[in-house]
This record gives C-alpha cells, sequence and structure tokens, in this order.
C-alpha cells in the first residue's frame, strides 16, 4: 500500500489526467505533484535568447510556467477536497524526476505519457519510459 505518491506534471493535458487518476486512486496517502523546468526544452527556449546572457529571463519564464500549472495542480486537488504538496525542481526531466524519487521516500509514481511514436520518440526520447525504466518503485503512466 502506498503511502507516497508522486505526480510529475508538466503542462500537458496527460499530466492533469494524470492527477486525477492519483487523486481518485490513492485516498488517504500522501500526494507530491513535481513539475521540472528543463530550459532547453521549446517551452522556455524559443531561439530568439542567448542562452548565457538571457538566462535570467529563461529561468523567470520558467518559473512562471511551473506556478501557473502548481496552481492547477492545486485547484484539481481542490475539487477531490485534497492538499497537495508541490514541489518544484530544475534539470533534465527524466533525471530529475528520478533523482527526486531516491531522495523523497516515495512508494508509487503516477505520470502522463505524451503518446510520442516513431521518430519523435527515437529523437525526443521518452520521459515517462526513461522513468519507468530507472525508478526504484512502481511506476503508473496514464495515457
Amino acid at each position: 500500500m502506498a503511502r507516497r505518491v508522486l505526480v510529475p506534471m508538466d503542462a500537458s493535458p496527460k499530466s492533469r489526467k494524470a492527477l486525477a487518476y492519483a487523486l481518485e486512486e490513492f485516498t488517504d496517502v500522501e500526494i507530491t505533484v513535481l513539475h521540472v523546468t528543463n530550459p532547453i526544452e521549446d517551452t522556455y527556449f524559443t531561439g530568439e535568447e542567448d542562452f548565457m546572457t538571457d538566462f535570467e529571463a529563461l529561468e523567470e519564464r520558467g518559473e512562471r510556467e511551473a506556478e501557473a500549472i502548481l496552481e492547477d495542480a492545486r485547484h484539481l486537488a481542490d475539487d477531490y477536497e485534497v492538499d497537495l504538496l508541490t514541489e518544484r525542481a530544475f534539470g533534465p526531466p527524466a533525471n530529475t524526476i528520478v533523482e527526486f524519487i531516491e531522495d523523497g521516500d516515495f512508494d508509487q509514481v503516477v505520470l502522463g505519457s505524451h503518446g510520442r511514436s516513431g521518430l519523435a520518440r527515437l529523437f525526443l526520447g521518452s520521459v515517462a519510459e526513461k522513468v519507468a525504466r530507472r525508478a526504484p518503485v512502481p511506476v503508473t503512466i496514464v495515457k
């Protein structure tokens, strides 16, 4: 029986669906939502910025995005009358999530799948797949 569940979230509908699943399936446990900011991804880096000189601007954009995602998670949890813990981290998503799991004494992870296939999956990789392969606890991937 899980005591502590981690739900990594980004801005995708699949992440929100994963949180809803966790809120429905894991009652009476501590649920932590984690947002990992990766400034190299297109979400934060448009190519117009000079990464070295505009790092502060990229970081600020990432902070605003993270807060919006975590606020959305809190609102969804309110619908289920659940108090969430929210955390933020910075780095490559899959590696950062796995490190967070190892350091946080979690029993279960629930995350959304982006459903990439073919070349997109080959070149972009799958955070969910990497986490599932490397996590020291059970991982539920919600499609």
